[in-house]
């Protein structure tokens, strides 16, 4: 705290009426709003006349740092490329979103459908161990208890209110608890997903 020095003293012991008013209100609402301020006024009122004495103020607290914010994984881009490769692969799946299929009968496009998915089951029985987040049949009615994983469950419906929830089960979900990519050759360019074919 700096110490007046005897000219600012003396300016203050010859203030006017008005002006120890002015001094007196501006006083006040630092009073209420600086905690620090007013510890040392309390302090100055209680030490004995003639006797000046400063409180200890504690310093101030320091600010509670925000959470970080989790850090973002990078995707492996050449492992996406690598599964849609095999996709097109095994079941031209490429070739099947890329097509205009309105000038194909609703038969048509059933049987290319068949195809496609038939190839889609194969991959992904070959590539990856596939089950479900909840082990309840479809339509039955569960509990979610407070905690529950959100990555694993997510709400629709009207949702109000805390947990618990009693709710009925419309997907069970899937949840990947393996995956079997081939191995990539150094050098391999991932994002050719299907080589152009030139027949000579």
């Amino acid at each position: 705290m700096t110490q007046p020095t005897p000219q600012t003293a003396a300016q203050a012991e010859n203030l006017s009426f008005l002006g120890r008013l002015a001094l007196a209100i501006s006083a006040f609402f630092a009073i209420l709003t600086n905690p620090q301020l007013a510890a040392r006024f309390s302090a100055l009122r209680l030490a004995p006349q003639g006797e000046v004495t400063s409180a200890p103020v504690a310093p101030p607290a320091a600010p509670t740092p925000a959470p970080a914010p989790a850090p973002l994984k990078v995707a492996n881009s050449d492992a996406a490329l690598q599964l849609l490769a095999l996709f097109q692969r095994e079941a031209r799946l490429i070739d099947f979103t890329q097509e205009n299929l309105s000038s194909y009968s609703d038969a048509d496009v059933g049987a290319a459908a068949r195809v496609v998915h038939e190839g889609c089951s194969k991959v992904l029985r070959e590539h990856f161990t596939l089950v479900p987040v909840r082990a309840e049949a479809e339509g039955a009615r569960i509990t979610l208890s407070a905690g529950f994983d959100a990555q694993a469950v997510r709400l629709t419906g009207n949702v109000v209110g805390q947990p618990p929830f009693n709710c009925s089960l419309s997907h069970r979900g899937w949840r990947a608890t393996e995956v079997r990519l081939p191995k990539l050759a150094t050098g391999h360019d991932a994002s050719v997903l299907a080589q152009a074919e030139v027949e000579l």
